[in-house]
């Protein structure tokens, strides 16, 4: 992909001429510029950054980069996806920069990183990152600029050590793990002046994210989004997105959303509403209904997931007047017991109601997404929802039935981050394909092997910096990791440790020095809730 493709961006804000001394930063999307300009927190870094003449800013994509600097002081990444670790390395690589902090010395740049994933658990990527930013960006960025000025001419470790003092920033080489047996015994940092934990940096203000670039090379073309909502109230047990983004916040609808959505609308005519869950914006009714006015007739509009209680008939007229097809909502699973383990608070009926306003209100599709191998799941619970879904379909002939379905993956910071993934889980995905096709509900399973490299990375520590290292050389496949931990026995631990075990209540996690929204005391007691609804007890995790 030629640099022409800078040439069809529509900014939505003003750059700042850079200052003379401005700091040469690289900020890197490990991906290709058509995923990675579709990535709402990319385009938002960048667009802050490049409105201080204090920094001097350069996009870099995997295949395609603005002319970049010859000695840049900083190089970032934003990291949504795990696998795209593969592509940090390469980029790295590319701009003839050492792969691991240990080797980089005073004339190298810091590398820096942010995102869903290093937020999480920084830790599998530990040794190729100088600095991770922990947290929402919105205040953090500028705390990280400003640190680093203060310290631009020092030597690498002062410059480390001073960053280490910002809260939110997290270096991990400030810090050692000891383990034992196998297991992690403690995570302290080298000397006294270092802060022994990071907390997650939390935005608190009523505005929101927007896009700060429109342009038709975008995933989704030529589309102006707007973060409706963060987090998501709903705390389903699993959830990254809740958990770890807590606590829920709204877009305030006059000062916020309509003034941005009406900027955006200057340049194109498609709208798409982002949020974990964005129908619970208390306000949503009354920005919907904005939507709905004439001058708002040639719009393109397409919402996120949406709770499926909120399905109205005219959420559904309004959406299908403005050009969407269908509705997406998460509904986990048709049995009830598991949607109580998950928290997710949802009865059978509403999801049938959902369906029913969804094809009143002229909208031709419904996707409902949902999960196997969830804790206490059983192989009745997939049959379970094999009929809900059968009834569904007969329930609203002629709306398109799609069911999308992920295994479960254990994640930080949430009630099941003790878990491991469910080897059955394989087997179930295949009997959910079996039944449901033949019923024309088309079914969309997430790979179950991709769902195990995600929990390798999810649970991950930091000795796994080699096995990535060797993976990335092997490819991406299941195989690659099985052959690289194969390889690298009795330096790391099996497979199987990272990705089908249950943990103990009290281990010392990978991310226990990482201080999210909840204690864990609370994530216990919400784990102790989810527990009690098993079928048989279980011995599955000791509390």
């Amino acid at each position: 992909m030629s640099n022409s493709v800078f040439d069809s961006e529509h900014l939505l804000f003003t750059p700042a001429s850079p200052a003379r001394d401005a700091i040469p930063t690289i900020f890197a999307f490990p991906n290709t510029y058509t995923v990675g300009i579709t990535s709402l927190g990319y385009q938002v870094v960048w667009a802050t950054l490049a409105m201080r003449s204090d920094v001097d800013i350069y996009r870099l994509f995997t295949d395609v980069r603005e002319s970049l600097p010859r000695s840049p002081e900083l190089v970032g990444f934003s990291l949504s996806w795990e696998l795209d670790y593969v592509n940090i390395l390469n980029l790295l690589e590319l701009l003839e920069i050492p792969l691991r902090s240990s080797d980089r010395g005073d004339n190298d740049p810091l590398i820096f990183g942010g995102g869903p994933v290093l937020s999480a658990n920084p830790e599998p990527f530990a040794d190729f990152f100088d600095v991770v930013l922990v947290g929402d960006g919105e205040d953090l960025l500028g705390n990280f600029i400003t640190a680093y000025q203060e310290v631009r001419t020092a030597d690498r470790i002062t410059k480390l050590k001073h960053l280490a003092q910002v809260p939110g920033i997290y270096i991990p080489s400030l810090y050692r793990v000891e383990y034992a047996e196998n297991l992690i015994t403690s995570i302290l940092p080298i000397d006294s002046n270092i802060p022994t934990t990071i907390t997650k940096q939390t935005y608190r203000g009523n505005t929101l994210s927007a896009s700060s670039v429109v342009t038709e090379k975008a995933a989704w073309e030529s589309i102006f989004m707007v973060e409706v909502v963060r987090s998501c109230p709903e705390m389903c047990r699993f959830c990254l997105a809740s958990y770890l983004t807590l606590p829920f916040r709204v877009a305030s609808v006059e000062e916020s959303l309509i003034p941005a959505i009406d900027n955006g609308l200057q340049v194109t005519n498609r709208l798409g509403l982002l949020g974990a869950s964005v129908t619970q914006h208390p306000e949503f009714p009354a920005l919907l209904e904005h939507l709905a006015q004439p001058k708002y007739d040639d719009v393109r509009l397409s919402v996120s997931s949406v709770r499926t209680n909120t399905v109205t008939v005219r959420l559904a007229e309004i959406l299908s007047q403005r050009d969407s097809k269908s509705l997406t909502i998460a509904v986990e699973s048709g049995s009830e017991r598991i949607r109580k383990i998950v928290n997710k608070k949802l009865e059978t009926d509403e999801i049938f109601q959902a369906a029913a306003n969804a094809k009143a209100g002229g909208l031709k599709g419904l996707k409902l997404y949902g999960m196997a191998g969830v804790p206490g799941e059983e192989s009745s619970d997939i049959d379970e929802t094999v009929a809900m879904l059968r009834s569904l379909k007969k329930a609203v002939p002629g709306l398109r039935l799609t069911f999308g379905c992920s295994t479960f993956v254990p994640k930080a910071h949430t009630p099941f981050q003790w878990f491991g993934v469910n080897k059955e889980a394989d087997k179930r995905l295949k009997l959910l394909q079996k039944q449901l096709t033949p019923n024309g509900i088309e079914f969309r399973p997430e790979s179950y092997n991709w769902s195990v490299i995600q929990a390798i990375i999810s649970r991950g520590d930091r000795r796994l910096s080699q096995l990535l290292e060797l993976t990335r050389n092997y490819g991406d496949s299941i195989g690659s990791f099985r052959r690289a931990f194969k390889e690298l026995r009795g330096q790391v631990p099996e497979l199987d440790f990272y990705v089908h075990q249950t943990w103990e209540i009290d281990r010392v996690l990978p991310w226990s020095h990482i201080i999210g929204p909840l204690p864990q005391p609370t994530l216990i007691k919400h784990l102790e809730s989810a527990t009690s609804q098993f079928s048989t007890p279980k011995t599955v995790v000791s509390i």
